[in-house]
């Protein structure tokens, strides 16, 4: 009996860890359907492997790290078609860096259901800008060791750790909001939900094609999303919104006409990140601020009950009860 279960549990393990991997690959192929060359350097604005990273470590824990090595090194070797000791530096530096953006959270007690303002601003600082200059800095260190980089060092270096940092922020939040994900109830707004998708794509794709750069629609819709549905409304709107601009600066249509790579890397850079911003910390400062009101509806609930205790049939008058408000409201 015993056996089989340690059995049962390294076969669990070896599963999450091929999971890991396998949707590590799936998301790079994904990311680099929208590839460009930075001085001779594959860039991709939106890398959503290492988003994939570090919500695998934030919901398994650091038992699934080699899955994220295995899932860095098929890629790898499947882009440069060998496997050598760049390769495994490279590799190295993508598995350190959702690694470390971990250590970093669960240092300073960040909490997944990012409910909390401080939760996204680690996340952005800690998680995503600090933890991916890791292998920002190991990739570009690589290529420029190789003679691959002859130039413009500090350009591939930014692209790569845009690119990276994008992965986090955009990613993350979707795929920590998917564990809270429950069946739809009939009193759910679905009117409303169904509107937010329809001006969403509407003004995306307004926004990121017209020329006459009116990229600004994005952020009231963006705010929308927030107020509303907070994070499971404002991460899709916001990886929605990036792959558009994503599409339309690697065509070079729209605002972004015109432009070198490097200044639409450098466009698409600011804006997805103002976009990651606005949808992750409007949305945990409008969670936090629920949060504390449903701390407080319950704190006067159990007041009114204790004052029911000590002065029976006065409490009535005296501490209406939510559910009578709501009633009476109607």
């Amino acid at each position: 009996m015993i056996h089989s279960e340690r059995h049962r549990r390294t076969a669990v393990a070896l599963l999450r860890v091929l999971a890991v991997a396998g949707a590590y690959y799936v998301a790079a192929d994904l990311g680099l359907l929208r590839k460009v060359t930075v001085h001779g350097a594959v860039i991709t604005p939106l890398w959503p492997p290492t988003g994939i990273a570090l919500s695998a470590l934030l919901y398994m824990g650091l038992r699934v790290w080699p899955g994220i090595a295995l899932g860095s090194l098929l890629v790898i070797a499947t882009l440069s078609g060998s496997v050598t000791a760049s390769t495994a530096l490279v590799v190295a530096g993508n598995t350190l860096a959702p690694v470390c953006a971990f250590l970093l959270l669960r240092r300073v007690g960040f909490r997944a259901e990012l409910d909390r303002l401080r939760d996204g601003v680690v996340l952005v600082f800690l998680g995503a800008m600090a933890g991916m200059a890791i292998s920002a800095t190991t990739g570009t260190a690589v290529l420029l060791a190789d003679g691959k980089l002859p130039d413009g060092f500090w350009s591939v270096w930014a692209a790569w750790w845009a690119g990276d940092v994008m992965g986090v922020l955009v990613v993350t939040p979707l795929l920590l909001v998917l564990r809270k994900v429950r069946m739809p109830r009939l009193s759910d707004r679905w009117a409303e939900a169904g509107a937010l998708l329809v001006v969403a794509v509407a003004g995306s794709l307004l926004a990121t094609r017209s020329s006459l750069s009116m990229i600004y629609l994005m952020f009231p819709i963006l705010i929308w999303a927030a107020l509303r549905f907070q994070l499971a409304g404002s991460a899709p709107c916001a990886l929605l919104m990036s792959v558009m601009a994503i599409v339309a600066g690697t065509e070079q249509v729209g605002p972004f006409a015109n432009h070198t790579i490097v200044e639409v890397m450098i466009n698409l850079t600011i804006l997805n990140g103002a976009v990651a911003l606005t949808a992750l910390l409007l949305a945990a400062v409008v969670a936090e601020q629920q949060n504390v009101r449903r701390r407080i509806e319950r704190a006067c609930e159990e007041l009114a009950d204790v004052v029911e205790q000590l002065a029976p049939g006065r409490s009535a008058a005296a501490w209406p009860s939510r559910a009578r408000d709501e009633r009476e409201s109607r």
